[in-house]
Protein backbone atom coordinates (compact mmCIF):
# COMPACT_ATOMS: atom_id res chain seq x y z
CA UNK A 1 0.00 0.00 0.00
CA UNK A 2 2.48 2.46 0.91
CA UNK A 3 4.14 1.78 -2.55
CA UNK A 4 0.65 3.07 -4.20
CA UNK A 5 0.88 5.58 -2.05
CA UNK A 6 3.85 7.09 -3.47
CA UNK A 7 2.41 6.36 -6.87
CA UNK A 8 -0.92 8.03 -6.27
CA UNK A 9 1.01 11.39 -5.07
CA UNK A 10 3.03 11.11 -7.91
CA UNK A 11 -0.01 11.26 -10.22
CA UNK A 12 -1.32 13.81 -8.41
CA UNK A 13 1.58 15.94 -8.75
CA UNK A 14 1.80 15.39 -12.87
CA UNK A 15 -1.66 16.03 -13.25
CA UNK A 16 -1.50 19.15 -11.67
CA UNK A 17 1.28 20.21 -13.28
CA UNK A 18 -0.34 19.02 -16.78
CA UNK A 19 -3.72 20.92 -16.20
CA UNK A 20 -2.00 24.06 -14.94
CA UNK A 21 0.10 24.48 -17.51
CA UNK A 22 -2.89 23.41 -20.23
CA UNK A 23 -5.34 26.06 -19.32
CA UNK A 24 -3.11 28.98 -20.09
CA UNK A 25 -3.03 28.20 -23.32
CA UNK A 26 -6.41 27.19 -23.62
CA UNK A 27 -7.32 30.70 -22.39
CA UNK A 28 -4.83 32.19 -24.82
CA UNK A 29 -6.66 30.79 -27.97
CA UNK A 30 -9.97 31.41 -26.93
CA UNK A 31 -9.14 35.24 -26.28
CA UNK A 32 -7.56 35.03 -29.45
CA UNK A 33 -10.85 32.85 -31.47
CA UNK A 34 -13.03 34.89 -29.16
CA UNK A 35 -14.18 31.57 -28.20
CA UNK A 36 -16.68 32.81 -25.15
CA UNK A 37 -19.84 31.42 -22.80
CA UNK A 38 -21.69 34.80 -23.49
CA UNK A 39 -23.69 35.67 -20.88
CA UNK A 40 -27.54 35.95 -20.88
CA UNK A 41 -30.33 36.25 -18.13
CA UNK A 42 -30.32 33.05 -17.09
CA UNK A 43 -26.77 32.76 -16.43
CA UNK A 44 -25.07 34.43 -12.83
CA UNK A 45 -21.62 35.88 -14.84
CA UNK A 46 -21.52 39.21 -16.43
CA UNK A 47 -18.43 39.02 -18.27
CA UNK A 48 -17.27 37.36 -21.59
CA UNK A 49 -15.66 34.00 -19.98
CA UNK A 50 -14.54 30.53 -21.92
CA UNK A 51 -15.92 27.80 -21.18
CA UNK A 52 -13.09 25.38 -22.77
CA UNK A 53 -11.02 24.53 -19.11
CA UNK A 54 -12.22 20.76 -19.45
CA UNK A 55 -10.06 20.13 -22.70
CA UNK A 56 -7.74 20.10 -20.26
CA UNK A 57 -8.81 17.17 -18.23
CA UNK A 58 -9.09 14.13 -20.37
CA UNK A 59 -5.43 14.75 -21.83
CA UNK A 60 -4.10 15.52 -18.65
CA UNK A 61 -5.88 12.36 -16.63
CA UNK A 62 -4.54 10.10 -19.58
CA UNK A 63 -0.93 11.20 -19.76
CA UNK A 64 -0.45 10.56 -16.42
CA UNK A 65 -1.65 7.60 -15.81
CA UNK A 66 -0.10 6.10 -19.11
CA UNK A 67 3.17 7.37 -17.88
CA UNK A 68 2.87 6.34 -14.43
CA UNK A 69 2.29 2.72 -15.46
CA UNK A 70 4.66 2.81 -18.64
CA UNK A 71 7.56 3.31 -15.88
CA UNK A 72 6.21 0.92 -13.92
CA UNK A 73 6.15 -2.03 -16.72
CA UNK A 74 9.73 -0.59 -18.14
CA UNK A 75 10.99 -1.20 -14.67
CA UNK A 76 9.17 -4.78 -14.16
CA UNK A 77 7.15 -3.33 -11.33
CA UNK A 78 5.30 -6.79 -10.82
CA UNK A 79 2.53 -4.84 -7.86
CA UNK A 80 1.98 -2.44 -11.58
CA UNK A 81 1.95 -5.26 -14.12
CA UNK A 82 -0.44 -7.87 -11.98
CA UNK A 83 -2.97 -4.74 -11.60
CA UNK A 84 -3.04 -4.05 -15.00
CA UNK A 85 -3.09 -7.69 -16.21
CA UNK A 86 -6.22 -7.65 -14.11
CA UNK A 87 -8.09 -4.34 -14.91
CA UNK A 88 -6.77 -3.81 -18.21
CA UNK A 89 -10.67 -4.70 -20.09
CA UNK A 90 -12.56 -2.62 -18.03
CA UNK A 91 -10.02 0.08 -18.13
CA UNK A 92 -9.87 -0.12 -22.31
CA UNK A 93 -13.69 0.62 -22.32
CA UNK A 94 -13.57 3.35 -19.26
CA UNK A 95 -11.17 4.72 -21.60
CA UNK A 96 -13.34 4.40 -24.71
CA UNK A 97 -16.09 5.80 -23.01
CA UNK A 98 -14.48 8.59 -22.01
CA UNK A 99 -12.86 9.42 -25.59
CA UNK A 100 -17.19 9.49 -26.59
CA UNK A 101 -18.06 11.77 -24.04
CA UNK A 102 -14.75 14.40 -24.74
CA UNK A 103 -15.67 14.61 -28.14
CA UNK A 104 -19.59 14.87 -27.54
CA UNK A 105 -18.38 17.92 -24.73
CA UNK A 106 -15.80 19.70 -27.23
CA UNK A 107 -18.45 19.53 -30.04
CA UNK A 108 -21.11 21.16 -27.25
CA UNK A 109 -19.14 23.71 -26.07
CA UNK A 110 -17.89 24.72 -29.67
CA UNK A 111 -20.82 24.82 -31.78
CA UNK A 112 -23.53 23.49 -29.46
CA UNK A 113 -25.18 19.95 -29.02
CA UNK A 114 -29.10 19.22 -28.96
CA UNK A 115 -29.60 17.54 -25.49
CA UNK A 116 -30.91 14.32 -27.12
CA UNK A 117 -27.74 13.61 -28.72
CA UNK A 118 -25.65 14.52 -25.97
CA UNK A 119 -28.18 11.83 -24.00
CA UNK A 120 -27.62 9.26 -26.91
CA UNK A 121 -23.73 9.60 -26.73
CA UNK A 122 -24.06 9.47 -22.50
CA UNK A 123 -25.69 6.23 -23.03
CA UNK A 124 -23.27 5.01 -25.76
CA UNK A 125 -20.55 5.55 -22.65
CA UNK A 126 -22.90 3.55 -20.14
CA UNK A 127 -22.94 0.68 -22.51
CA UNK A 128 -19.06 0.75 -22.96
CA UNK A 129 -18.08 0.49 -19.33
CA UNK A 130 -20.91 -2.03 -18.71
CA UNK A 131 -19.26 -4.15 -21.66
CA UNK A 132 -15.95 -3.40 -19.79
CA UNK A 133 -17.47 -5.36 -16.86
CA UNK A 134 -18.46 -2.56 -14.52
CA UNK A 135 -21.97 -3.51 -13.18
CA UNK A 136 -24.03 -2.68 -9.51
CA UNK A 137 -24.85 -6.19 -8.90
CA UNK A 138 -25.66 -5.94 -5.29
CA UNK A 139 -28.01 -3.34 -3.33
CA UNK A 140 -25.94 -4.29 -0.22
CA UNK A 141 -29.71 -4.46 2.00
CA UNK A 142 -30.69 -1.33 0.45
CA UNK A 143 -34.83 -1.79 0.60
CA UNK A 144 -34.42 -5.41 1.42
CA UNK A 145 -31.76 -6.07 -1.74
CA UNK A 146 -29.18 -8.00 -1.97
CA UNK A 147 -27.58 -9.86 -5.34
CA UNK A 148 -29.17 -8.40 -8.73
CA UNK A 149 -30.58 -10.17 -11.78
CA UNK A 150 -28.20 -9.92 -14.56
CA UNK A 151 -30.73 -7.77 -16.51
CA UNK A 152 -31.75 -5.43 -13.75
CA UNK A 153 -27.78 -4.62 -12.77
CA UNK A 154 -27.21 -3.81 -16.67
CA UNK A 155 -30.18 -1.38 -16.94
CA UNK A 156 -29.54 -0.08 -13.32
CA UNK A 157 -25.84 0.66 -13.98
CA UNK A 158 -26.67 2.69 -17.35
CA UNK A 159 -29.27 4.22 -16.02
CA UNK A 160 -27.11 4.84 -13.19
CA UNK A 161 -23.93 6.47 -15.00
CA UNK A 162 -26.32 8.53 -17.11
CA UNK A 163 -27.83 10.09 -14.41
CA UNK A 164 -24.25 11.09 -12.25
CA UNK A 165 -23.14 12.17 -15.70
CA UNK A 166 -26.24 14.96 -15.98
CA UNK A 167 -26.03 15.68 -12.09
CA UNK A 168 -22.62 17.21 -12.34
CA UNK A 169 -23.15 18.85 -15.92
CA UNK A 170 -26.06 20.90 -14.47
CA UNK A 171 -24.51 21.53 -10.44
CA UNK A 172 -22.09 23.14 -12.63
CA UNK A 173 -23.95 26.51 -12.00
CA UNK A 174 -21.75 29.01 -9.86
CA UNK A 175 -17.80 29.26 -9.52
CA UNK A 176 -16.70 26.24 -8.01
CA UNK A 177 -19.47 24.36 -7.27
CA UNK A 178 -19.12 21.66 -9.82
CA UNK A 179 -15.07 20.87 -9.42
CA UNK A 180 -15.15 21.39 -5.75
CA UNK A 181 -17.81 18.91 -5.13
CA UNK A 182 -15.84 16.47 -7.21
CA UNK A 183 -12.83 17.00 -5.84
CA UNK A 184 -14.27 16.31 -2.45
CA UNK A 185 -15.89 13.11 -4.08
CA UNK A 186 -12.40 12.26 -5.74
CA UNK A 187 -10.39 12.72 -2.83
CA UNK A 188 -13.02 10.17 -0.70
CA UNK A 189 -13.24 7.70 -3.28
CA UNK A 190 -9.26 7.86 -3.40
CA UNK A 191 -9.02 7.22 0.05
CA UNK A 192 -11.77 4.40 0.12
CA UNK A 193 -10.13 2.14 -3.09
CA UNK A 194 -6.61 2.70 -1.33
CA UNK A 195 -7.67 0.94 1.92
CA UNK A 196 -9.06 -1.31 -0.02
CA UNK A 197 -6.27 -2.04 -2.09
CA UNK A 198 -8.17 -1.58 -5.57
CA UNK A 199 -5.21 0.97 -6.49
CA UNK A 200 -6.07 1.36 -9.99
CA UNK A 201 -9.21 2.88 -8.93
CA UNK A 202 -7.37 4.87 -6.15
CA UNK A 203 -4.94 6.40 -8.95
CA UNK A 204 -8.05 7.03 -11.60
CA UNK A 205 -9.73 9.24 -8.53
CA UNK A 206 -6.28 11.04 -7.44
CA UNK A 207 -5.89 11.57 -11.33
CA UNK A 208 -9.33 13.16 -11.31
CA UNK A 209 -8.97 15.13 -8.47
CA UNK A 210 -5.67 16.28 -9.52
CA UNK A 211 -6.80 17.72 -12.65
CA UNK A 212 -9.53 19.81 -10.71
CA UNK A 213 -7.28 21.33 -8.14
CA UNK A 214 -5.75 23.90 -10.67
CA UNK A 215 -9.00 24.24 -12.79
CA UNK A 216 -10.62 25.36 -9.30
CA UNK A 217 -7.88 28.08 -9.18
CA UNK A 218 -8.85 29.57 -12.60
CA UNK A 219 -12.23 29.17 -11.88
CA UNK A 220 -12.96 30.62 -8.90
CA UNK A 221 -9.70 32.93 -8.37
CA UNK A 222 -9.15 33.92 -11.51
CA UNK A 223 -9.93 37.52 -13.16
CA UNK A 224 -12.05 37.42 -16.14
CA UNK A 225 -10.55 40.99 -16.98
CA UNK A 226 -7.06 39.66 -17.17
CA UNK A 227 -8.30 36.74 -19.13
CA UNK A 228 -7.44 34.77 -16.18
CA UNK A 229 -10.97 32.94 -15.54
CA UNK A 230 -12.25 30.08 -17.62
CA UNK A 231 -15.29 27.50 -16.86
CA UNK A 232 -15.24 23.94 -17.56
CA UNK A 233 -18.02 23.66 -20.32
CA UNK A 234 -19.36 20.70 -21.13
CA UNK A 235 -16.52 18.61 -21.87
CA UNK A 236 -15.15 18.84 -18.14
CA UNK A 237 -18.84 18.20 -16.87
CA UNK A 238 -19.24 14.77 -18.97
CA UNK A 239 -16.05 13.80 -17.98
CA UNK A 240 -15.82 14.55 -14.49
CA UNK A 241 -19.43 12.59 -14.34
CA UNK A 242 -18.36 9.68 -16.11
CA UNK A 243 -14.91 9.23 -14.03
CA UNK A 244 -17.22 9.42 -10.58
CA UNK A 245 -20.24 7.27 -11.97
CA UNK A 246 -17.08 4.56 -12.85
CA UNK A 247 -15.79 5.32 -8.81
CA UNK A 248 -19.18 4.95 -7.79
CA UNK A 249 -20.21 2.35 -9.26
CA UNK A 250 -16.96 0.28 -8.86
CA UNK A 251 -17.11 1.31 -4.80
CA UNK A 252 -20.51 -1.11 -4.62
CA UNK A 253 -17.71 -4.34 -4.75
CA UNK A 254 -16.22 -2.93 -1.96
CA UNK A 255 -15.83 -5.55 0.97
CA UNK A 256 -17.72 -4.49 3.84
CA UNK A 257 -15.88 -5.63 6.40
CA UNK A 258 -12.82 -3.75 5.55
CA UNK A 259 -14.90 -0.55 6.54
CA UNK A 260 -17.27 -1.45 8.44
CA UNK A 261 -19.58 0.54 6.41
CA UNK A 262 -22.00 -0.35 3.77
CA UNK A 263 -20.44 -0.15 0.41
CA UNK A 264 -23.96 1.61 -0.70
CA UNK A 265 -22.71 4.15 1.15
CA UNK A 266 -19.49 4.44 0.02
CA UNK A 267 -20.33 4.55 -3.57
CA UNK A 268 -23.08 7.28 -3.01
CA UNK A 269 -22.71 9.02 -0.10
CA UNK A 270 -20.06 11.71 -1.98
CA UNK A 271 -22.76 12.66 -4.60
CA UNK A 272 -25.67 12.91 -2.73
CA UNK A 273 -25.71 16.64 -3.28
CA UNK A 274 -25.41 16.65 -6.99
CA UNK A 275 -27.99 14.12 -7.51
CA UNK A 276 -30.72 15.15 -4.92
CA UNK A 277 -30.62 18.43 -6.59
CA UNK A 278 -31.00 17.14 -9.99
CA UNK A 279 -33.78 14.99 -9.18
CA UNK A 280 -36.08 17.97 -7.40
CA UNK A 281 -35.41 20.01 -10.26
CA UNK A 282 -36.64 17.40 -12.60
CA UNK A 283 -39.53 17.38 -10.74
CA UNK A 284 -40.30 20.62 -10.35
CA UNK A 285 -40.08 21.73 -13.95
CA UNK A 286 -42.18 18.96 -14.64
CA UNK A 287 -44.54 20.31 -12.03
CA UNK A 288 -44.40 24.01 -13.99
CA UNK A 289 -45.07 21.97 -17.04
CA UNK A 290 -41.59 22.78 -18.81
CA UNK A 291 -39.36 21.01 -20.49
CA UNK A 292 -36.92 19.15 -17.58
CA UNK A 293 -33.94 19.04 -19.93
CA UNK A 294 -33.97 22.55 -20.45
CA UNK A 295 -31.58 24.96 -18.08
CA UNK A 296 -33.65 27.24 -15.45
CA UNK A 297 -32.79 28.85 -12.01
CA UNK A 298 -34.16 26.55 -9.91
CA UNK A 299 -30.93 24.51 -8.44
CA UNK A 300 -29.87 25.12 -5.17
CA UNK A 301 -26.90 27.43 -5.47
CA UNK A 302 -29.62 29.77 -7.32
CA UNK A 303 -31.72 29.31 -3.84
CA UNK A 304 -28.55 30.42 -1.74
CA UNK A 305 -28.03 33.51 -4.31
CA UNK A 306 -31.52 34.73 -3.72
CA UNK A 307 -30.71 34.57 -0.06
CA UNK A 308 -28.04 37.22 -0.65
CA UNK A 309 -25.09 34.60 -0.39
CA UNK A 310 -21.93 35.33 -2.56
CA UNK A 311 -21.55 33.02 -5.39
CA UNK A 312 -18.08 32.22 -3.34
CA UNK A 313 -20.31 32.02 0.03
CA UNK A 314 -23.03 30.12 -1.80
CA UNK A 315 -20.25 27.31 -2.85
CA UNK A 316 -18.24 27.20 0.09
CA UNK A 317 -21.85 26.05 2.14
CA UNK A 318 -22.78 23.79 -0.83
CA UNK A 319 -19.31 22.02 -0.47
CA UNK A 320 -19.05 21.77 3.32
CA UNK A 321 -22.70 20.37 3.67
CA UNK A 322 -21.41 17.78 0.92
CA UNK A 323 -18.45 16.58 3.45
CA UNK A 324 -21.02 16.86 6.41
CA UNK A 325 -23.34 14.50 4.59
CA UNK A 326 -20.62 12.35 3.74
CA UNK A 327 -19.27 12.03 7.37
CA UNK A 328 -22.63 11.06 8.73
CA UNK A 329 -23.54 8.45 6.26
CA UNK A 330 -20.22 7.13 6.89
CA UNK A 331 -20.34 7.03 10.66
CA UNK A 332 -24.13 6.42 10.91
CA UNK A 333 -24.06 3.15 8.02
CA UNK A 334 -22.35 1.42 10.56
CA UNK A 335 -25.41 1.17 13.60
CA UNK A 336 -27.80 1.94 11.09
CA UNK A 337 -30.03 0.48 8.51
CA UNK A 338 -29.51 1.77 5.10
CA UNK A 339 -32.73 2.32 3.62
CA UNK A 340 -33.41 4.36 6.72
CA UNK A 341 -30.43 6.54 6.68
CA UNK A 342 -31.25 7.32 2.81
CA UNK A 343 -34.71 7.96 3.74
CA UNK A 344 -33.39 10.16 6.29
CA UNK A 345 -31.13 11.95 3.97
CA UNK A 346 -33.78 12.49 1.36
CA UNK A 347 -36.31 14.00 4.41
CA UNK A 348 -33.22 16.46 5.28
CA UNK A 349 -32.60 17.53 1.95
CA UNK A 350 -36.64 18.20 1.16
CA UNK A 351 -36.40 20.29 5.11
CA UNK A 352 -33.71 22.34 3.90
CA UNK A 353 -35.19 23.11 0.32
CA UNK A 354 -38.37 23.96 1.97
CA UNK A 355 -36.67 26.38 4.68
CA UNK A 356 -34.43 27.86 1.76
CA UNK A 357 -37.75 28.37 -0.62
CA UNK A 358 -39.61 30.05 2.35
CA UNK A 359 -36.50 31.71 3.65
CA UNK A 360 -36.32 33.10 -0.54
CA UNK A 361 -39.92 34.52 -0.45
CA UNK A 362 -40.08 35.76 2.74
CA UNK A 363 -36.99 37.92 1.55
CA UNK A 364 -38.69 38.80 -1.68
CA UNK A 365 -41.40 40.31 -0.15
CA UNK A 366 -39.49 42.66 2.46
CA UNK A 367 -37.50 43.97 -0.52
CA UNK A 368 -40.73 44.38 -2.17
CA UNK A 369 -42.34 46.24 0.44
CA UNK A 370 -39.34 47.96 1.06
CA UNK A 371 -39.62 49.33 -2.46
CA UNK A 372 -42.92 50.50 -2.39
CA UNK A 373 -42.20 52.08 0.45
Amino acid sequence: MTQWIYIDLMILACVVMITGFIIPQILLIAFRKNLFDTPDPRKIHTSQVPRLGGIAFFPAILFALLLLFGIGVLYDDQSILVRLHNHILPLCFIGCAAIILYLTGMADDLVGVEYRAKFVMQTFAAAMIIIGGLRIENFHGFLGIYALPLSVSVILTALLTIFIINAINLIDGIDGLASGLSAVACGFYAIIFLKSGMFMYSALAVATLGTLLPFFSFNVFGNAQKHKKIFMGDTGALIIGLFLSVMSIESCSIDWLEHNTNPAVLAFAPLLIPCFDVVRVYLHRIKAHRNPFLPDKTHIHHKLLALGLTQRKAMMTIIASSIFIIWVNYVMSSCMDITLLFFCDITLWIVINIILTRSVHSRENRLNCKLYD
